[in-house]
């Protein structure tokens, strides 16, 4: 595979060594959900630090721990990074408490990302769950400033409820873009929900597979990747063309820790992007 892996992931005398940033921005999506746009302190760190869209940095609260969290800004395009973090922990809820103006820890990037020189001059699906869309969302930003580079783009959004559903003015106007389907649907309504209804993942069937040219690109709750996966494949999609993000419970970053493992694998070095073939026989065995 072509996937770019950073050379800084051998462990090293600054390899926990956190930079400096500062929150210029935050804001609130829902109850506990929260975006944060950092900027490195040191102008000359900041200018250097350069990522590829899957990538996940660890945020560092002082005196608090680590958490690793998805860069959701496009790398060439956005001056600031961007984090969108889900409050589900001490660590999380410790940043969910700061406010423009103070500082945080930064590690990263790390990871290996989306495969988008794969993707280009193919069709590509991308399939989220949950907050599983902030990993997608700088691929998509990727895609739409170079589109004339790819071929039709299906985005797929599935969330439980509505509230989870953060940014709905995104999905409507990528709506509005050539050749472009976007398709998100809520396992139950509300009443100003004019999106899709549907139990479990049955939104995907209204996805179109023209061609074998087709890359696809899942983020989410592993039991929705793999049905994801099994419904496009039966569409037609190669399976060495369907690519996980996988989630873990990462502490180190540079597979020191083995809190990653999986398999013979560690999702902060080999991943967190994975094409399906890659773990296939990992998927649903107890203990990975």
């Amino acid at each position: 595979m072509s996937h770019m892996i950073p050379s800084h992931h051998t462990v090293d005398e600054n390899a926990y060594l956190p930079m400096e940033a500062e929150i210029v921005e935050r804001v609130q999506e829902s109850d506990t959900i929260f975006t944060m746009q950092l900027r490195l302190t040191d102008p000359k760190q900041h200018e250097a630090y350069t990522y590829q869209p899957g990538q996940f940095n660890m945020l560092y609260l002082y005196g608090v721990g680590e958490v690793a969290i998805s860069i959701v800004s496009d790398p060439e395009h956005e001056e600031l990074l961007t984090h969108t973090i889900n409050r589900v922990g001490r660590v999380t809820r410790g940043i969910s408490q700061l406010e423009a103006g103070q500082k945080i820890g930064i590690r990263g990037p790390y990871g290996r990302g989306w495969p988008l020189r794969e993707a280009e001059g193919q069709d590509v699906i991308i399939v989220s769950g949950g907050l599983g869309c902030a990993p997608t969302i700088s691929v998509i930003n990727h895609i739409i400033r170079r589109r004339e580079r790819f071929g039709h783009l299906t985005i797929v959004q599935k969330v439980k409820h509505v509230d989870e559903f953060i940014w709905p003015e995104r999905f409507e106007r990528w709506k509005t873009i050539p050749d472009t389907t976007v398709l998100v649907a809520s396992t139950k309504g509300s009443v100003n929900w004019h999106w899709d209804v549907s139990p479990r993942i049955q939104v995907l069937d209204k996805v179109k597979v023209w061609s074998e040219r087709t890359i696809v690109m899942i983020c989410g709750p592993e039991g929705m990747m793999q049905s994801a996966t099994k419904h496009l494949t039966e569409l037609g999609v190669p399976e060495s063309s369907v690519y996980f993000s996988m989630e873990r419970n990462m502490q180190c970053a540079v597979g020191h820790c083995g809190h990653c493992q999986f398999g013979d694998l560690f999702i902060c070095k080999d991943g967190p992007v994975f094409s399906y073939p890659e773990i296939k026989h990992l998927l649903g065995t107890e203990g990975f």
